[in-house]
């Protein structure tokens, strides 16, 4: 999939999800299985394009092996609100690996670690939120933003806030009976604690792991020659 068909595929939900917001507000009707469906037509050309692209047995083992830290990483942690390691696992490894392989980790993870965290109509939320997260660090990671330690701390740091604003539509759209402005902005006042918790744990995790992870990544992918997509030095 080309750059440009994964900036459609944003635009595509943003515009979606603007809509989405607008339309309840002025129908006061409910949206929830049509979000979802959008939900599962978006994610699907991933999962569909991994099926038919010829990877090598190492490449789908490693991507399967990050997405299951990614999602073992997060059960330990969940007593604690937010707090996780699984946004600093998808993201460097997004960055090293490359965005489809950054939003397939973030997808999966998601849905794995609900199997021991609790299923619901969240999940699907969850997935596209880490994939998207992971599909955006992917895109970026080249760039100097997320090649310098500062700018993966600043792209962790906002992307707290992000995926709690696209949770916090899942709220919206499956729990309230009625949807205003009112309770559209509590909702989002209420979840600003916890976006700030999501958001310094991906602060803590990127700015002490994320260099040295990077590099083990990068020297096991250049050594087997995996996901030939090559990356600069990290700094």
């Amino acid at each position: 999939m080309s750059k440009w068909s994964s900036l459609f595929i944003i635009a595509v939900v943003a515009v979606f999800v603007g809509v989405l917001a607008f339309s309840a507000f002025v129908t006061d009707r409910y949206f929830l299985w049509l979000s979802l469906l959008l939900l599962i037509l978006v994610m699907l050309p991933f999962y569909v394009r991994f099926e038919r692209k010829a990877f090598s047995s190492r490449e789908i083992v490693l991507i399967a092996v990050l997405a299951a830290i990614a999602a073992i990483s997060r059960v330990p942690f969940a007593p604690l609100p937010s707090v996780q390691p699984t946004s600093f696992v998808i993201i460097v490894s997004a960055i090293v690996l490359g965005k489809e392989a950054g939003f397939l980790i973030g997808a999966t993870a998601a849905l794995v670690s609900n199997l021991f965290l609790g299923q619901g109509p969240w999940t699907l939320w969850q997935m596209f939120s880490w994939g998207l997260m992971g599909l955006t660090a992917g895109l970026l990671g080249r760039t100097f933003i997320l090649q310098n330690k500062w700018g993966r701390i600043l792209f962790g740091f906002v992307w707290g806030f992000l995926f709690g604003w696209i949770m916090n539509l899942s709220f919206l759209l499956t729990f309230l009976q009625e949807i205003t402005w009112v309770t559209f902005l509590g909702a989002y006042a209420a979840s600003v604690y916890f976006d700030l918790a999501h958001a310094l744990s991906n602060v803590f995790f990127l700015g002490l792991f994320s260099t040295q992870w990077i590099k083990v990544l990068t020297r096991f992918k250049g050594k087997y020659g995996l996901l030939d997509e090559g990356k600069e030095q990290v700094r």
